[in-house]
Parts: structure tokens; sequence; C-alpha cells
């Protein structure tokens, strides 16, 4: 069966585009097979970003690793047996048009509470949620007092994960290693900045997850996009000196794979 990987995060601009198919494109990079389905079925970014990369391609006729895009696919209403979801049947055709050939697949949801995005977070291997760091995105996880010190109660999103790791419980698959990565973080030292890595590090012993590095603010990750490139690219396409911003970033990717330690993948970019 292949390691389902799911991108989630209830909040909008968190970054998990960037976060989907650096990684995505980085497993194909090391060699392995990997299916991207978006369950953004209204703004599709990362089936977007695929698109991009592929008209890339085509036009520039490079040979670049490269995910395998996948989309939900349709199903008559009347096909149903009685109760079930319509979306339940579409996410679960998805997955097994994509196991196949596939090592792993991972899975964007979008930025909001939907059938499907719950549904999928019930499927994860690895759960990663991209995290601005900030304290109003915090609140995606948990309440927290005034003084960003004492967290008073887990958040719906947090609920939801924990409803799916007992549903995957039920069906006696193993637990959900959850990663939460914070993006954007400055480079300064902020109080603000060491508040929210004191409360991360308090919230995930209380709720049972991972912390993780994520990508700083950085302008090449906009200018990535509309070629549906990624830091991994640059040099195929011909830039023979990076600079200091992107040689960061790059070890930013790479400490990020190590972190999420999936099954059979050895970092050696």
């Amino acid at each position: 069966m292949a390691h389902i990987i799911v991108v989630g995060n209830e909040k909008g601009g968190a970054g998990k585009s960037t976060v989907s198919m650096h990684v995505a494109t980085a497993l194909s990079r090391l060699g392995h097979s990997i299916a991207v389905l978006d369950l953004d079925l209204r703004q599709k970014s990362v089936a977007r970003y695929i698109e991009n990369r592929q008209s890339f391609i085509a036009r520039s006729k490079l040979d670049l690793p490269s995910p395998d895009s996948f989309a939900l696919p349709e199903v008559a209403p009347e096909t149903l047996r009685e109760g079930e979801n319509i979306y339940d049947r579409r996410l679960a055709s998805a997955i097994t048009q994509m196991e196949p050939g596939h090592q792993f697949i991972l899975i964007d949801c979008p930025g909001s509470h939907t059938r499907l995005s719950q549904v999928a977070h019930s499927l994860a291997d690895t759960l990663i949620t991209p995290l601005n760091d900030s304290f109003v995105d915090f609140d995606l996880l948990a309440r927290i007092d005034s003084r960003g010190e004492k967290i008073q109660g887990p958040s719906v999103y947090s609920e939801m994960v924990w409803n799916a790791r007992q549903l995957r419980a039920q069906a006696g698959l193993k637990p959900i290693d959850w990663v939460v990565i914070r993006n954007r973080v400055g480079a300064q030292k902020m109080v603000n900045k060491e508040k929210m890595e004191n409360a991360l590090q308090m919230l995930s012993k209380r709720i049972g997850f991972r912390t993780g590095p994520g990508f700083s603010e950085r302008v090449i990750f906009r200018e990535l996009f509309p070629r549906g490139l990624t830091l991994l690219d640059l040099r195929d396409i011909g830039v023979k000196q990076l600079n200091i911003s992107n040689i960061a970033a790059r070890q930013e990717l790479r400490e990020l794979l190590k972190t999420l330690n999936l099954p059979g993948v050895m970092v050696d970019f």
C-alpha cells in the first residue's frame, strides 16, 4: 500500500501549496513514485502548480522529475449505496486509481472544513500542518490566553485530527504521524517568535504532534509558481550560481524532509 501524506490546514495563506509541491517534487527527484491529489475543488492551487510544470517541461524540452497529478473521478449518484456519501466514494475511487505504481500519495486539503478534508485526514499516515508563525494561526490548533502562555483548550481542527485518529484506531491502522511546521518564520529574534515556539512545544505534548522546520518568507517561491518549478529545479534550468537565499531555502527543504522521516526516503540532495 502507498504511504499517504496529507497536507492540511483550515486557514488559507499558510503555504500549503508550496509545501505540497516541494515535498512531492523532492520525492520524485529522490527516485520515488508519487501521486498528488488536490482536494481544493475551488482554487486548485496544487493542481495548477503541476499544470504549470507540465507546460514548462513541454516548452523547454527539459526532463524534470515530477509527481503524477490526479483528479477526483466523477461518480453517478445512482451507483451509491443507501446512506453513502458521494464524496467518500469519489475519494475512495481516487485512492484506488493512485495506489498501483506509486509509493506515496500526497493529498492537499482545502483551507476550510469539508467532508473531503475530514475523510482525507483519516487516511493520513503522515499529516503535515503548515502554520504561519503567529498566534492568529496558532488558534487553528488551540485556544490560548491573552499572554500567549497558557493553553485553554484544543481547536476545532485539532478535534478533527483527534477524530481521524480514533477512526484509524478502530480500523486497526497505525497512528497518524502528525507534523506541524512553522512557515514564514522571521530571521529576527523576537518575543512573539519565542512565545510561539514555547506554546507549540507545550501543545505538542498535550495533543500529540511533532514540530518541524518550514520555509522562511522568500520572494523565490512566488516566482517559481508560474513555471511550476521548485527550488531543486534551479540548476536544471540554467541557474549555475545559487544566491544565499536559495541555498538557505534548499537547506530548509532538506531539513523538512529529514524531519518527516518518510519510509524508505534517504535525503541526499
